[in-house]
């Protein structure tokens, strides 16, 4: 790459609709535009503890991700390089020995939760969109993921939002949008304000 990529950040609560908007932004766009990395995939791996013991840590707060790698590979991508994105396994709370090659585009994004809320991390965003969903669309949308994709049932969902989700949220997530350049409501559902993500993002691109 010649030009310096544009990195998107895209946060918002679980559930959101984060996922969405980064692939229908990377659909909008040429084919290889876009690499899309999830701050999901950062989270560290404790296999120093016992299945049990992992199960019960709080995955909603900032020190379960390891930022320190993410900060890395933002770097190494704004310089075009590749980087080796972690595989994190849910079911096992574990990282998978292989790994995810992510090359360089001219248009980065990164999404998560919790995005916004390194200030290491912001300070590597030349754009930050916050997904803004309600709560109740949210939680649903959750319990349908983790029992269909996570392997979970409804009692561990509900027991981890009640201990952690909700709390974080409300001392992480929610706060952090102050930091949003773009507060897209309903996420991927919003077609009007995906219609002027893309289209500036055209603009940009073929400037």
């Amino acid at each position: 790459m010649t030009t310096k990529p544009l990195v998107i950040g895209i946060a918002g609560g679980t559930g959101s609709g984060k996922t969405t908007v980064a692939r229908k932004v990377a659909a909008g766009l040429a084919p290889g535009a876009v690499a899309i990395v999830e701050h999901d995939s950062y989270y560290k791996d404790r296999r120093d503890l016992a299945a049990d013991d992992r199960a019960r840590l709080n995955y909603d707060h900032p020190d379960a991700l390891d930022n320190d790698v993410l900060v890395e590979h933002l770097t190494a991508l704004r310089r075009g390089q590749p980087v080796d994105v972690p595989i994190y396994d849910f079911k096992t709370h574990l990282r998978l020995k292989r790994t995810r090659r992510v090359d360089p585009a001219p248009v980065i994004i990164v999404e998560g939760i919790l995005v916004f809320v390194d200030a290491r991390v912001r300070d590597l965003l030349d754009v930050k969109i916050f997904v803004d969903t309600d709560g109740d669309i949210r939680i649903m949308r959750r319990i349908r993921r983790d029992i269909e994709e996570r392997g979970r049932d409804f009692a561990s969902i509900r027991d981890q939002y009640y201990r952690t989700v909700r709390p974080m949220h409300l001392e992480f997530v929610e706060p952090s949008k102050q930091y949003a350049d773009l507060i897209i409501p309903e996420g991927g559902e919003n077609r009007v304000g995906l219609d002027v993500v893309v289209r500036r993002l055209l603009q940009v691109l073929v400037a």
